[in-house]
């Protein structure tokens, strides 16, 4: 599915008039399409969706704020960096050391590499006609998750097109309120 053919699937999904963050919520292996990626919780909302899961006391649960940015900001910031335009993914990793990427093209400790390591992805890739993320399991503990699973991409790397696999586990950190990559592990499937 191109990724224009995704938009659509997102407007036709959140005018449904159902909650398509809480339908994947109980799913184990799950995909997170871009069905689920909503500009906001607001926008979902004033498109008719269900209210989302709250705590006792009405507020969005860590785990689905999580879920949201996950989502929503992330999923733009890796839809970007394989359209070969790093920044949005950059503004998604935290400011602070330690960062790490133990990467499937290359590696980075600290804020340095880091930049080098997502320039030079930025510089690879091109043309991403499609990007999915299928999480097998994440878990929100006060200011820290992680997520586990697989992400599928059909993009132009150094001008060729690829389509590919990685296994990925990603760690976070809530920083001022908002969640920031701290860790990434990569590496190819094979077979």
């Amino acid at each position: 599915m191109t990724f224009r053919g995704l938009q659509r699937h997102r407007r036709v999904a959140t005018t449904a008039g159902r909650n398509v963050l809480e339908d994947h919520l109980h799913n184990k292996h799950e995909r997170i399409p871009q069905s689920v990626s909503l500009g906001s919780l607001e926008v979902a909302r004033q498109c008719g969706a269900r209210k989302l899961k709250t705590d006792h006391d009405g507020a969005v649960s860590d785990r689905e704020d999580f879920r949201a940015w996950l989502q929503t900001e992330l999923y733009d910031a890796e839809v970007a960096v394989h359209n070969g335009n790093p920044a949005p993914r950059r503004d998604v990793w935290s400011r602070n050391d330690p960062v790490s990427v133990l990467g499937a093209h290359m590696n980075a400790h600290g804020q340095l590499e880091l930049d080098s390591l997502f320039q030079s992805l930025g510089e690879r890739f091109s043309d991403c006609s499609s990007y999915e993320f299928e999480l097998l399991s994440f878990d929100v503990v006060g200011d820290m998750a992680y997520t586990e699973g697989f992400e599928h991409t059909s993009a132009s790397v150094e001008g060729e097109p690829s389509t590919y696999t990685l296994r990925s586990t990603q760690v976070y950190r809530r920083e001022n309120g908002q969640w920031r990559v701290a860790h990434r592990h990569a590496d190819a499937v094979s077979g």
